[in-house]
């Protein structure tokens, strides 16, 4: 009898760990397998994202069924009010992609209800940033592939890009730019040497006066946050960068925009 309580309590102990590891197994980290994944390779997930910004990444990483919640028209995203059908939309997605600093995301959570993957997107058009999220959403949707050879496309338009701006830099020299806080990654791909940054506060006389005695070629200023000439006392040419792609959700044109932008500002054609 003895015998029998001992084996009937090591079986139960087993079905106890095969159950706990199920449930953790079903209830895993945002980077384990999505709703996807569990309806096979054919499924087209739908994904439902806040901004084209988002929507960018998650066409970029292999999602084809994407909805958009904020309109391209809508200047400053953050300022959007979700309407109820758009918190519909959210509640039929199997996934959810938003920023941090969207102050609607408390709304998107509410509405996406238990059959959704939320998911926390890092918006920032750095290249090497941008593939490595690019990278991670292909993981979650089931669409890897697809998210290698857009990131390979990606880093092929960068390198492109960076060569004809580097050709148009006035003198043959790296022009000296200040940026706003989201338009780091355009300085980057124009090879510029930044000296100085803003926002996205408003620029105080005191940060006026330390930017301008940098004497900027270019000023980098983030067309969505804009509050006009950034540095009136300066001879520099303010570039207005758009981070948010179209209603085709381009990235690639995003790059390209930015560069013929910066080119034009350096007196390229």
């Amino acid at each position: 009898m003895a015998r029998n309580r001992v084996r009937t309590a090591r079986i139960a102990s087993l079905l106890a760990l095969t159950a706990a590891l199920a449930l953790l197994t079903g209830c895993g980290g945002e980077d384990a397998a999505g709703p996807a994944a569990h309806k096979g390779a054919g499924h087209r997930p739908a994904v439902v994202v806040t901004t084209t910004w988002e929507g960018a990444f998650a066409k970029a990483a292999g999602a084809e069924d994407v909805t958009v919640i904020v309109p391209r028209s809508v200047h400053h995203a953050p300022d959007y009010d979700p309407k109820p059908s758009d918190l519909a939309a959210v509640a039929r997605a199997d996934f959810v992609l938003y920023a941090p600093f969207e102050p609607y995301a408390a709304k998107i959570k509410e509405a996406a209800g238990s059959k959704a993957r939320l998911v926390e997107v890092n918006l920032d058009n750095e290249p090497a940033r941008a593939s490595a999220e690019i990278t991670r959403l292909g993981g979650l949707f089931g669409t890897k592939g697809a998210a290698e050879r857009f990131t390979a496309r990606l880093d092929g338009e960068v390198a492109r890009l960076n060569g004809e701006l580097e050709s148009a830099w006035p003198g043959g020299k790296s022009p000296v730019v200040v940026t706003q806080v989201f338009t780091g990654w355009a300085a980057g791909l124009a090879g510029a040497t930044t000296v100085g940054t803003y926002g996205p506060e408003p620029v105080t006389p005191a940060r006026l006066a330390a930017l301008s005695a940098r004497k900027p070629a270019l000023v980098l200023d983030n067309a969505h946050m804009s509050t006009g000439t950034v540095l009136p006392d300066v001879a520099a040419k303010q570039v207005e960068v758009v981070n948010y792609p179209g209603e085709d959700l381009d990235l690639l044109a995003v790059y390209r925009d930015a560069a013929a932008a910066m080119k034009k500002a350096m007196g390229g054609a």
